[in-house]
């Protein structure tokens, strides 16, 4: 087939937490549903890799956990950046960070790149971090790289629908390897919102929202077939094609996916849903389609193997032909049940305000005062939780005197459980 060329030359070139809930959802059937073929059960699985952890989880699954996994800057210093300079020094460094985006942050020139090095977390404090006619880009050998809970929106050429005037992608990537994207928006970007190209690998991509857009999550540029890619319980709105595009992938595990309110353009062929190219092999499990044409197809020479979606309100082709893979035989997952996608997705996916703003002690810090002192001047109030000898726990909520965090540690709240304090100990509660 024919694969598009790279239209850019090469260049040169948080906390990383959340909090470790995990969120039931029942799964309610709806009205004028169809229920798309189901082949025979996989077999039982093998856990080569940690599951998802539910919608919170702050540590990756999928393909993105598995070759040594994905920490991206959970090994250096933790800052917070409120301006472009700040986050393209930090993000370029050749030490590890962890980058908390605290509100919006424009990028000028309209459409410039923010390089990603290697060792980095890039996390939304909250629901507040977003960046503005701006791209990150992982340039070819960048890895264990984790994005998450940003905003990235409005580099969109007006009048060019379709991107040829320029490549102003929310993230592009290219031979980029162990990359986790999780809990992102990207909406009305100049060219694709999420462009993974030229043999990147072990990547996840999760609980993203992809609105109002032609192209939304372009894989492949590439002849190669080496990339590994999970897909899941991400939101397609208001999108055209690339629900993904995926060309030349190894394997593409797509599950828990919702696509909807597709672009009604009367377009025969171009508006699609999912797509499986060239050589590549993909699975799709459990999602939801509503109101989409040709929800799932693949070429003659790609593989595709389908179970458990829902098919609302949908027309055009549905391919499934050869064996794919398992994913199973690479990692461990429980899909949630595709009835329950379209209520999961829409409350879960997209920037969460819980996401880069929990420090958790042990694992991000080895004590309270050290996690107090890693939370910048003037910040808000943070909700900090430790683990101390046996199992005896700590945690609390700490006060800020004039936005200095670590000069009031000793101020703080601290509640231990009932059972470890004693009678006039200050940390106990009243």
């Amino acid at each position: 087939m024919t694969h598009i060329p790279g239209k850019r030359l090469p260049r040169r070139c948080a906390a990383l937490a959340a909090a470790t809930a995990l969120v039931a959802t029942a799964g309610l059937g709806l009205a004028g549903e169809a229920t798309a073929a189901t082949p025979e059960a996989a077999p039982p699985a093998r856990a080569a890799g940690p599951a998802a952890a539910g919608p919170y989880g702050d540590r990756p699954h999928g393909f993105a956990a598995l070759a040594g996994g994905t920490t991206g800057g959970a090994a250096g210093r933790i800052v917070t950046v409120t301006d472009q300079a700040s986050l393209a020094r930090y993000a370029s460094a050749p030490e590890p960070y962890v980058i908390r985006v605290a509100g919006s942050i424009a990028v000028e020139p309209f459409g410039s790149d923010i390089v990603v090095a290697s060792d980095k977390t890039i996390v939304g404090v909250g629901d507040t971090g977003e960046i503005v006619h701006g791209e990150l880009h992982l340039n070819p050998g960048t890895h264990n790289v984790v994005i998450r809970n940003l905003t990235i929106r409005d580099s969109y050429v007006e009048g060019d629908w379709d991107g040829k005037t320029t490549d102003f992608d929310a993230i592009q990537m290219d031979g980029a390897d162990h990359v986790w994207i999780d809990h992102n928006r990207f909406t009305n970007m100049g060219d694709g919102l999420l462009d993974i190209r030229k043999d990147s690998q072990y990547v996840t991509v999760s609980w993203n929202r992809f609105t109002h857009h032609n192209k939304a999550l372009g894989i492949g540029w590439t002849s190669n077939v080496r990339t590994q890619i999970t897909i899941d319980h991400n939101w397609f709105s208001g999108t055209k094609q690339r629900n993904p595009s995926a060309d030349n992938c190894a394997y593409a595990h797509l599950y828990n996916n919702y696509l909807s309110d597709q672009v009604a353009d009367g377009d025969p062929v171009w508006t699609y849903g999912n797509w499986s190219r060239g050589h590549t092999k993909m699975v799709i499990e459990n999602s939801y389609y509503d109101g989409v044409q040709h929800p799932y197809q693949a070429d003659a020479t790609a593989e595709l193997v389908q179970r458990g979606s829902i098919l609302r309100n949908t027309g055009g082709r549905t391919d499934e032909h050869g064996t794919a893979f398992d994913p199973h035989a690479f990692y461990d997952y429980r899909p949630d049940p595709a009835a329950a996608v379209p209520a999961l997705v829409k409350r879960f996916s997209g920037p969460q305000q819980r996401i880069g703003t929990v420090l958790r002690v042990p694992g991000d810090h080895p004590a309270v005062r050290s996690a107090v002192d890693a939370v910048p001047d003037g910040d808000t109030a943070r909700h900090l939780t430790s683990k101390k000898s046996g199992d005896r726990h700590i945690e609390g909520d700490v006060d800020f005197v004039h936005g200095r965090a670590s000069a009031v540690i000793e101020r703080s709240v601290i509640r231990a459980r009932p059972a470890r304090c004693s009678s006039g100990t200050p940390s106990c509660p009243s």
